[in-house]
């Protein structure tokens, strides 16, 4: 089976290339990328625990569900296929915002993404895929902010980081 491709970007998204995915975050190089958040009624994120056979960040909680855009993908389209795959549902996504970051693992790996970020909005229970989730939860919005400060170890790196963007998002918008 061929290796994921990322779509590699510059700092204004124009696409410059495609690398394997391992190699890109093997050298750092900026690439696409989507964190998707989902949100109910009572303004709690669905979260995700990271399976415990993943390459990277295994176990730690992290948005609904991030991946990389497949070339000739829209970030939309990207976004609603990865949260199928990954949370077995379907949500009207909308993209909010997109940034550049850039965060090392322990592993010797960096993500190098510029990220567009979304929202959809679920009511019910995922249908998980354990090949990539370990578990999920619903947690309110200002619980995730706090519980941060008091565990950033169950995190992801870019969990930290996107979250920050989107909550202070949040408080510019209305939505």
């Amino acid at each position: 089976m061929q290796e994921e491709e990322v779509i590699l970007v510059n700092q204004n998204d124009e696409q410059i290339g495609l690398m394997p995915k391992l190699e890109a975050h093997e050298k750092a190089v900026l690439h696409r990328a989507f964190s998707v958040f989902i949100i109910n009624s009572k303004h709690e994120i669905m979260l995700q625990q990271r399976a415990h056979h993943k390459y990277h960040s295994p176990l730690l909680w992290t948005n609904t569900c991030c991946s990389h855009q497949r070339n000739g993908e829209t970030n939309i389209e990207a976004g609603t296929r990865r949260l199928f795959e990954e949370m077995g549902f379907k949500s009207p996504l909308k993209e909010l915002f997109n940034f550049i970051y850039k965060a090392p693992f322990d592993n010797g790996l960096t993500e190098h993404e510029l990220d567009h970020v979304m929202i959809g909005y679920y009511e019910d229970e995922p249908k998980i895929n354990q090949e990539e989730v370990e578990s999920w939860k619903w947690m309110p919005i200002e619980a995730v902010k706090k519980d941060m400060v008091i565990n950033p170890d169950i995190y992801t790196v870019w969990f930290k980081i996107i979250f920050d963007e989107f909550y202070h998002y949040l408080e510019d918008h209305k939505l």
